[in-house]
C-alpha cells in the first residue's frame, strides 16, 4: 500500500484497483491491510470477520453496533467472451473508443471497446481492440484516469470507491456501529443477505446506511451536500429516512432529497431478505455515472463523510 500524500490519495489508489464483481478479493486484501496499519489511530479498535463463511466479504464491528453502513468494493467492466468479444458486467455505460485494461497469463493490455449496432435488429454487439486476443474469461475495467482540482475529483469507479472511502474515513472515530464492505452489488448482488443475516443473529442489527453514490439530476445538484434517497426503483420506511432527515436538520448538516423511479443498492438485498430491516441510500452524487469520467464536487465528499459520522452516533 503507498504512503498516503495528499488528502485524497486513499481514493485515487482504490479507483485505480482491479475489482469488477466477482473479482473483489484484491480489494479486500488491500482494506484488509488498511485496517492493520491505520487502525492503532482509530479512537475505538473494531473486531474485524472475514475469511471463511464470508466470501471477500469484511465486517468491521465496534462497541455495541446498532447501525450498519454497507458499502460495496466491487465495480462494473466486462468479460471477455471468445476472441474479441465481450460481455457486460453489470451495467456500464458503452462507447466506442473507451480505454479497457485487462491482464491474463501473457501480461497486462490496454485495448480500446468497440460498440457495434445492427441497423437491421437493433442488436448492440460489443468488442474491443487491441495488439492480441485476450484469454477467455479476462475481466477488463475501464483504464483509470484520475483528475482533480480544487473542487472536483473526477476518475472511473468513484461508484464505489467513494463509498468505501466514506465508510474508511468514518471508521477512525466511529464508537458504536458495524460497517461492511460488501460484494457483487454491480451484477445482481448475492452478498447482503447472508451478511444482514449474520448481523441479526449475533449482534441484533436492524437498521443500515447505504454508503453509495448516486447521480446528479434535475433536482440534485453539485456542491448543495449528500443525497438522503426518499427513494428509487424500492421504496424505504418513511418513518426511518424522516429520523435520517431530522438528525440531519438538527445537526445542521447539507444533505439534499432525492426521488427516483430507478436505480437500485445493496439496499436491495436489505428489503428483499427474512429479517424486517430499516434502510437509507445516503451518499454524494456524480455526473457520468457509470462511465471512465464519474465527476464529484469535493464539499460533497466532505459533507458526506460528515453526515455519516452524525448519523451513526444519533440513529
Amino acid at each position: 500500500m503507498k504512503k498516503e500524500n495528499s488528502e485524497y490519495d486513499l481514493l485515487k489508489q482504490m479507483c485505480f484497483m482491479h475489482a469488477p464483481s466477482g473479482s473483489e478479493v484484491g480489494m479486500k486484501i488491500f482494506i484488509l491491510n488498511y485496517i492493520k496499519e491505520n487502525s492503532k489511530n482509530w479512537k475505538h479498535k473494531p473486531k474485524v470477520i472475514f475469511g471463511d463463511g464470508f466470501h471477500d466479504n469484511v465486517i468491521l464491528i465496534f462497541g455495541k453496533p446498532r447501525t450498519a453502513v454497507f458499502a460495496h468494493m466491487d465495480s462494473i467492466g466486462f468479460t471477455v467472451r471468445y476472441g474479441e468479444q465481450l460481455v457486460k458486467i453489470g451495467g456500464p455505460v458503452t462507447k466506442s473508443g473507451f480505454k479497457l485494461i485487462g491482464s491474463d497469463s501473457k501480461g497486462l493490455q490496454e485495448v480500446e471497446l468497440k460498440v457495434t449496432d445492427n441497423k437491421k435488429t437493433g442488436a448492440r454487439s460489443l468488442s474491443y481492440k487491441g495488439k492480441r486476443n485476450f484469454e477467455t474469461g479476462t475481466e477488463l475495467t475501464f483504464k483509470p484516469n484520475w483528475r482533480e482540482d480544487k473542487n472536483h475529483i473526477q476518475c472511473c469507479y468513484m461508484d464505489n470507491r467513494l463509498g468505501v472511502y466514506n465508510a474508511l474515513k468514518i471508521a477512525a472515530t466511529l464508537k458504536d456501529g458495524a460497517i461492511v464492505f460488501s460484494t457483487y452489488e454491480e451484477h445482481g448482488g448475492g452478498s447482503v443477505s447472508y451478511l444482514q443475516k449474520y448481523l441479526q443473529d449475533k449482534y441484533k442489527i436492524s437498521q443500515a446506511l447505504i454508503s453509495d453514490i448516486s447521480w446528479i439530476s434535475d433536482g440534485v445538484s453539485y456542491a448543495k451536500g449528500p443525497v438522503i434517497s426518499m427513494r428509487d426503483s424500492l421504496i424505504p420506511r418513511r418513518s426511518y429516512v424522516n429520523k435520517i432527515i431530522s438528525i440531519a436538520k438538527k445537526n445542521k448538516c447539507a444533505f439534499q432529497l432525492e426521488v427516483e423511479g430507478s436505480g437500485g443498492s445493496d439496499a436491495k438485498e436489505l428489503q428483499m431478505a427474512e429479517y424486517p430491516w430499516d434502510w437509507c441510500f445516503v451518499g454524494a452524487a456524480e455526473e457520468n455515472v457509470h462511465t471512465p469520467d464519474e465527476k464529484v464536487h469535493k464539499k460533497d465528499v466532505e459533507g458526506m463523510i460528515k453526515l455519516y459520522e452524525v448519523l451513526m452516533k444519533e440513529l
